[in-house]
């Protein structure tokens, strides 16, 4: 049976790196608030309705008759359950752990455009996103960039010894939205990151998602965490 995957319509977000593993996995799963006649007012309802173990929000994975939410929880879920991570157990906490500190990379993505709150619109927090976006420009995407080269195999190019695990797809994922939010500032730093840079060209490649990248199915960064705002970005 399908999985039931719940996610907002109409920006990729946290639920990209979910859906990535989906894909590549080959995992047949239903993106409920897309598909089917489905829309984000399915996925209010859904959220609301009484559960056992229900999720603070999106994106929440319904599986085996669990409802699994956070982006890392669901990806350490698939990871064990279809191969997308180490069968051994230290193999698959550290999978674990570098996906969580994608997720933290991410965090701060989002909050250099909403750094007071992210109930208030950009516009009403310009003046502090220009001053959040220059430390982040500076200090913290050199600092998370540098620990991700460092912690690829030099030999398989991936961050184990074998194949492709969920945590190198979400390594494509970020290194997309950055390139997106932040092009000249990428463009200055990929070059220190080579392992990183052609980590993320090998997942772009992967035969197993290209039916998906070429497809509507496949939702362009905007409006969501990623957003490039030109007078956030300098090289």
């Amino acid at each position: 049976m399908a999985y039931d995957f719940w996610y907002w319509d109409g920006i990729p977000g946290r639920g990209e790196f979910v859906r990535l593993a989906l894909e590549a996995g080959k995992i047949p799963y239903v993106d409920r608030a897309r598909e089917s006649g489905g829309d984000s007012a399915n996925l209010v309802d859904d959220i609301q309705r009484q559960r056992a173990d229900p999720p603070f929000a999106p994106p929440y994975l319904v599986a085996d008759g669990m409802t699994i939410g956070q982006t890392a929880n669901i990806l350490l879920f698939l990871g064990e359950k279809h191969g997308l991570a180490p069968s051994d157990l230290a193999g698959r906490l550290w999978i674990h752990q570098v996906q969580l500190t994608i997720a933290d990379m991410v965090a701060e993505a989002h909050d250099v455009h909403h750094p007071i709150a992210a109930g208030r619109y950009y516009e009403e927090q310009k003046k502090e996103a220009a001053k959040r976006a220059e430390d982040f420009r500076a200090a913290r995407m050199p600092k998370f960039l540098g620990y991700f080269e460092s912690v690829i195999r030099p030999d398989s190019g991936w961050l184990t010894e074998g194949d492709w695990t969920y945590a190198d797809l979400s390594l494509y994922q970020l290194v997309a939205g950055l390139k997106y939010a932040f092009p000249k500032r990428m463009a200055r730093l990929s070059g220190k990151y080579p392992k990183l840079m052609r980590l993320h060209e090998r997942v772009a490649a992967l035969p197993a998602l290209q039916d998906y990248f070429g497809s509507e199915r496949c939702l362009p960064f905007g409006n969501g965490i990623f957003r490039h705002y030109p007078e956030l970005d300098a090289d």
